[in-house]
């Protein structure tokens, strides 16, 4: 029997196949027990000394100082501050407002002018743009719902 027959009272009678219910389901629901035995990271909570907490916050304020001098220092180079003037901004003033910055401000600052050195992150962001379109067109094509790459074979 490969269709279900489904009456009741005078009303149409509906069909439908059992087979390609289950074929439709199957992928949606193997990837949710897939994602749910992931493993979640567990929080420990525990108590905290005060002295702990205080020896941490004066290393923060230390290695804030620390950060703040090292934009300080970018900020001082030439080709930075002649950058700022081609820009319109004044080198004394970007100083300032560095200065008037909380330490998480500094600290991202920071880690950023350590992170993106001059003429870099642009190819790193096509690159990964390409292969993001490389990857969903594979996936596609091998689901069935594109036929992109001729070395493909669909899932069904």
């Amino acid at each position: 029997m490969t269709a279900l027959q489904i009456q009741s009272g005078g009303m149409n009678t509906m069909s439908f196949n059992f087979r390609a219910l289950c074929r439709f389901l199957a992928r949606p629901v193997a990837a949710l027990v897939l994602a749910a035995s992931l493993p979640v990271p567990v929080a420990q909570a525990g108590m905290v000394p005060t002295d702990r907490v205080l020896e941490e916050m004066a290393g923060t304020e230390t290695a804030g100082q620390g950060e703040r001098a090292e934009v300080q220092r970018f900020l001082a180079r030439e080709d930075v501050q002649r950058e700022l003037e081609a820009m319109g901004v004044d080198p004394a003033e970007a100083r300032a407002r560095v200065d008037s910055l909380s330490d998480a401000e500094v600290s991202r600052l920071a880690e950023a002018i350590r992170q993106d050195p001059a003429g870099t992150g642009a190819l790193g962001t096509v690159v990964g743009a390409i292969v993001l379109i490389f990857l969903v067109l594979l996936v596609t094509d091998i689901l069935g719902f594109t036929k992109v790459f001729p070395f493909t074979r669909t899932a069904n």
